[in-house]
């Protein structure tokens, strides 16, 4: 540890939905307000290119196991082209697998999980099954207890998809929570770790928060609200700063409630996307589409080195954490993610030498020179040659070129992709 920190670290892995990096001041954004995301990153470490998978759902599976989807077997939503047939079945069952939440509470953690869970299982063994004692989740209507009945808000016609902002539908280890009109879902989630942060304080803790902020609707924040009418009005370039920056809020109160508690110096707080923003990115085997926020910082933990130019992905979190915590991971168990701790203790040596996505039918991957786009098992995709860019700005496409360094270029990516089979339809 860089400190003289020598208990047990804490862990808190944070998932922001539906954020690319480019919206967060750390990243070059001019106009949204992001001290705190900005001021983690400045004292801690910020990857400049750090990446997801182009959609939440095989991107939870990737953070949550450490592995690709030609391993875990989730490459898109069930029922979509690549998708699994069956959801909440066969390899879309992330119960089947061994996540961060079974790895650390083997190891003796307290473990806990708010916000959007989004995956499959069923009361009573619902979140508890991968290895969360307690947890705090939006849900959907098939996640309600027997009997219960949600009378809160949705978003859109009633009956449709529950609301995940305000009146929202929650659910508290099997039980449904009664939430008010002036109820906000982030602000619950964010309140329910900092109570799980207080109650084991005194001993190691791992907490998992996959944020309901920024995902669409695009509705008020309690600091953007004029009338109670303002709170269901989606309006995206009305309300889409607002949104970005009480992102950046929750993060300062739990933050805040880790130095109140003395336990920040111990307490690894990393901070990614789970993919590129809402309609600037999302859902395109494109880098818009997975490059994220990629932030860690821990006082005693992590050496305030700033921007970091090597490459990581989200297959990457469950070694690192599982090293900085001293934990060893099953031996004869696949992670297709390298572990950056040495990035952490400011070695930074290249643990890498390129970072990988996919969606569907289609897969992405870039060097720190080199990106390839929308590539599948049929069509190469478009190359570029991003020079010492890592933004998009300046890349230049080079597909068709027959220059000795573009060739070499094709042969490595072809090399990377031969073990890494996406669907063919």
């Amino acid at each position: 540890m860089v400190g003289s920190v020598t208990a047990k670290p804490n862990v808190l892995v944070i998932l922001c939905d539906d954020m690319g990096a480019h919206e967060i001041g750390l990243y070059g954004n001019k106009l949204h307000k992001t001290p705190n995301l900005d001021a983690l990153g400045e004292t801690g470490i910020w990857f400049t290119t750090g990446w997801s998978t182009p959609i939440c759902h095989p991107t939870r599976f990737q953070i949550m196991t450490g592995q690709y989807g030609h391993h875990h077997g989730v490459y898109q939503f069930p029922k979509r082209p690549g998708g699994p047939p069956v959801p909440n079945e066969g390899a879309d069952d992330i119960s089947k697998h061994l996540t961060f939440g079974k790895i650390f509470k083997d190891a003796g953690y307290a473990t806990a999980m708010a916000g959007k869970w989004q995956l499959s299982g069923k009361h009573p063994t619902l979140i508890k099954e991968t290895g969360f004692d307690t947890y705090r989740m939006w849900a959907y209507t098939h996640n309600l207890p027997k009997g219960a009945i949600h009378t809160g808000a949705w978003e859109g016609k009633p009956g449709t998809k529950t609301c995940r902002y305000w009146h929202p539908c929650i659910v508290e280890n099997g039980k449904h929570l009664q939430t008010t009109k002036d109820s906000y879902g982030p602000d619950m989630f964010c309140d329910f770790l900092i109570d799980f942060m207080k109650e084991n304080k005194e001993k190691p803790f791992f907490a998992y928060y996959p944020m309901a902020l920024t995902h669409d609707k695009f509705y008020t924040t309690p600091d953007s609200t004029k009338t109670v009418e303002d709170r269901f009005v989606h309006n995206r370039k009305k309300n889409w700063q607002a949104n970005v920056e009480y992102t950046d809020k929750i993060i300062g109160r739990l933050v805040g409630a880790l130095d109140e508690l003395a336990i920040r110096d111990n307490t690894l707080v990393i901070f990614v996307g789970d993919n590129g923003t809402g309609g600037d990115g999302k859902a395109k085997t494109t880098e818009r589409g997975v490059r994220v926020p990629f932030i860690a910082n821990g006082p005693g933990i992590v050496k305030p080195t700033g921007e970091c130019r090597e490459l990581v992905d989200l297959s990457d979190i469950v070694p690192t954490i599982c090293e900085v915590a001293g934990i060893d991971l099953p031996k004869d168990h696949i992670i297709d993610g390298v572990s950056f701790a040495p990035y952490l203790r400011g070695d930074l040596t290249p643990r890498r030498e390129w970072i990988y996505a996919y969606l569907g039918l289609k897969r992405v991957v870039r060097t720190k020179r080199w990106l390839l786009e929308n590539n599948s098992m049929s069509e190469f995709g478009q190359l570029y040659d991003c020079g010492e860019s890592r933004d998009g700005t300046g890349y230049r496409e080079v597909t068709a070129s027959e220059d000795a360094e573009v060739v070499a270029a094709k042969a490595l990516m072809t090399q990377i992709f031969a073990d890494k089979p996406v669907p063919e339809r």
